[in-house]
């Protein structure tokens, strides 16, 4: 059964934390240059900075798109020697770090590590003309970290050493990152829930069990946790046992362990970003035809035609605080690991739990034409 806990109740163990919200998400990826012109020309970012042999690396290529707020650092490795190289070689191409702005990155590094964090680069600077960003990184499950981000004294294109780009043009479709979710093994979940309320001062807000989250073949089982604004939300998913292969047990696979499965941005209007997106090759996720038969009757009125969300494959969901329109794409590379979603929200903070068995019966045709459920 799921619960839901007041996210404005952090308490003080929160107070030695303070975050600003997601700074941004970077990508460990096989080509950055083709993966810029993919999320340009399909999901309609423009590039902003760059940065490479050109400005000193040696060992990687970065570029930097951004739509809104929604901010992506698409990384790619040089050399084979590089630490990239062995990351794409081992996940494809995924979410190596969910960035967090901060007020302090040496302050927020020394709280996590007195709080078992472990530590992967310790707090340090970078300067240009612009000024000085500082930053400092901790892991999280799997291969994943969090980088603290201290900007407030930095005004260039994204951090020192990165170069402005003019690339492509916002189509102003998105706005802001809603929700990333991570997949971890089974019978990890509750540990690394335990890390984000221990470590960055987060609650828990919601709970779904497997019978929650579930088909005739296949279950899981998440927990949301989120920071004391609700500003930054990252549900965790573990498998549940099946009859067959769930989708986080195909994650786990392809990706070779836990990771970032999905990235929630938000958009203005779902109708118009999804028509605008398919016109641009974005392929999301088919809903069964079935799921509008009662959905209008379920959810009751809404700022929107239900005959255009059928057309789209929109879905939607209503809860005691208003409603929430919801679309998932297909994965964004050849492996069936990283997606998006996205969403619009009414009021509803929470994750489209009267859709879970719509989407799960999506994904799961997915599994099979892949020969994986």
């Amino acid at each position: 059964m799921s619960t839901e806990l007041d996210t404005h109740a952090a308490g003080t163990a929160a107070d030695a934390m303070p975050l600003l919200g997601l700074d941004h998400l970077e990508l460990w990826v096989g080509n950055a240059k083709q993966a810029t012109h993919y999320f340009v020309t399909s999901y309609g970012f423009r590039e902003i900075a760059a940065a490479g042999l050109e400005t000193g690396l040696r060992d990687r290529a970065s570029r930097v798109v951004q739509h809104g707020n929604v901010r992506l650092v698409l990384t790619a490795p040089l050399v084979g020697t590089s630490p990239v190289a062995a990351h794409v070689a081992a996940h494809g191409d995924g979410v190596r770090s969910l960035a967090l702005g901060v007020p302090d990155a040496a302050a927020a590094y020394k709280v996590a590590l007195e709080r078992d964090a472990r530590g992967i680069d310790e707090p340090y600077e970078l300067e240009d003309e612009h000024g000085v960003v500082r930053l400092a990184s901790i892991a999280t499950y799997g291969e994943t970290v969090h980088t603290f981000v201290e900007r407030a004294s930095y005004g260039g294109p994204f951090l020192p050493g990165f170069t402005a780009v003019e690339g492509g043009e916002d189509l102003g479709l998105l706005t802001e990152f809603d929700h990333a979710v991570g997949n971890v093994e089974l019978g990890r979940m509750d540990e690394w829930v335990g890390f984000y309320e221990r470590v960055l001062g987060f609650t828990e807000m919601l709970a779904f069990s497997s019978e929650e989250i579930s088909t005739e073949y296949s279950a899981l089982m998440s927990k949301v946790v989120a920071d004391g604004e609700g500003r930054i939300k990252f549900p965790i998913n573990e498998p549940a046992e099946g009859k067959r292969k769930s989708q986080v047990d195909e994650y786990l696979e392809f990706y070779g362990g836990p990771g970032v499965q999905h990235i929630a941005v938000q958009t203005p209007d779902i109708v118009n970003a999804v028509r605008a997106l398919k016109e641009r090759g974005v392929r999301f996720l088919a809903t069964p035809t079935t799921y509008y038969d009662d959905v209008a009757e379920r959810v009751g009125e809404i700022d929107a035609d239900y005959d255009d969300l059928a057309q789209l494959g929109i879905l939607v969901d209503r809860d005691d605080e208003g409603y929430l329109l919801q679309i998932f794409t297909k994965p964004i590379g050849d492996r069936p690991t990283v997606f998006f979603e996205l969403i619009e929200r009414h009021g509803s903070r929470g994750f489209g739990a009267g859709n879970f068995k719509a989407l799960f019966q999506a994904l799961e045709r997915e599994q099979e034409l892949r020969g994986n459920l």
